[in-house]
């Protein structure tokens, strides 16, 4: 276990053993566990508890309609998560390369934004449109980012503002997505999600993908709202990345 500590709570799972620490989840720390010959992956959150459990109660939701999605799985009496900790079994599967499993992945959020129209926001989060006049929610911090920086990505935002408001996964890139052997697309990693215009999930999808045939918007006008997004949200936590991300903005709306 070195490099990493045994998270707090996680003896509420009996049995469950950490093994080690896998990649991703920049923002939080995901193990991988076992229990009884089954491997888990132990997340733990740095959220408010109500956002957390507006996560895990949507990622419930969700398994239940038939999303392939982490399903947390309860501790021992019963809890979705203890301080912050939470599991969910452990899915293997590669991640998207093939043009036709991105198109299944398009499919998949299209499917994610319309069955969720009119769900509540995440408790401290905003959309987009909050953000055009609030300065914060979720990971975006308008106020410590230089005005013309702010003028910027709420420029990108507001071009986006049409459509329903639905959940948005928030990170769907290729590390967040995998592809099972028979061929179904799982989303993984809702640590960013919220209510949102969904065409930021399509942002990043590959261009040599169709979007939607009804998409309403210029791909160039999705992807710039999408980059705006990486650049508010990454100010704090990942300053070098968000200024890369802030210089390809304002390229783009050159």
């Amino acid at each position: 276990m070195a490099g990493w500590q045994r998270p707090p709570g996680l003896e509420a799972w009996s049995g469950l053993d950490p093994r080690e620490r896998l990649r991703g989840g920049a923002r939080s720390e995901v193990i991988l566990a076992s229990r009884n010959g089954k491997l888990f992956v132990v997340r733990r959150s740095q959220r408010e508890p109500a956002a957390l459990a507006w996560e895990l109660d949507l990622l419930v939701g969700l398994a239940d309609t038939g999303f392939v999605v982490p399903r947390p799985v309860p501790a021992t009496d019963g809890r979705l998560s203890v301080e912050g900790t939470w599991v969910a079994a452990f899915r293997p599967g590669r991640h998207p390369t093939a043009p036709d499993e991105w198109a299944r992945v398009v499919r998949l959020l299209t499917e994610l934004h319309h069955f969720s129209v009119g769900y509540p926001q995440r408790p401290w989060f905003a959309s987009s449109a909050d953000l055009l006049e609030r300065s914060a929610g979720g990971d975006v911090d308008l106020d410590t980012m230089p005005p013309a920086a702010v003028a910027a990505v709420r420029c990108a935002w507001a071009a986006v503002q049409t459509g329903p408001l639905s959940v948005v996964h928030g990170d769907p890139g290729p590390s967040n997505i995998l592809v099972g052997e028979d061929g179904s697309v799982a989303l993984i990693d809702w640590d960013e999600s919220r209510v949102d215009v969904g065409w930021f999930d399509l942002a990043a999808v590959p261009r040599n993908v169709p979007l939607p045939p009804d998409t309403p918007l210029r791909r160039d006008t999705i992807v710039t709202a999408g980059v705006a997004w990486e650049a508010a949200t990454s100010w704090g936590a990942e300053p070098d990345y968000a200024r890369r991300r802030l210089s390809q903005l304002r390229s783009r709306q050159a």
